[in-house]
């Protein structure tokens, strides 16, 4: 399937967070700093997202996570540029 986004390279000045709108599960062995955390309706524990569904970490201004030494397993396992981030990407821009 073509998205927006085939045959460019996604990079840290061309990201677009898309991301950051995902749900993103706390495992075990995240160090996170709780008021960045919620509690979702079934006892897990989740990245909090804001009000404008942004996940809370994500500085609004630079689009940059505000904690990327300490962001959550979920999101270093996460490719940029892999099949999930231009599927992303692609919903973000699609019409």
């Amino acid at each position: 399937m073509p998205h927006a986004d085939q045959g460019s390279a996604v990079a840290c000045a061309t990201c677009a967070a898309c991301c950051c709108k995902l749900e993103v599960m706390v495992m075990g062995d995240d160090d996170l700093p709780l008021r960045l955390t919620a509690e979702d309706r079934w006892g897990g524990w989740v990245m909090l997202r804001l009000d404008d569904g942004w996940c809370a970490a994500l500085d609004r201004n630079t689009m940059r996570c505000t904690i990327y030494e300490r962001r959550p397993v979920i999101c270093r396992d996460y490719q940029m540029g892999g099949s999930g981030c231009l599927e992303e990407r692609s919903r973000a821009v699609a019409p």
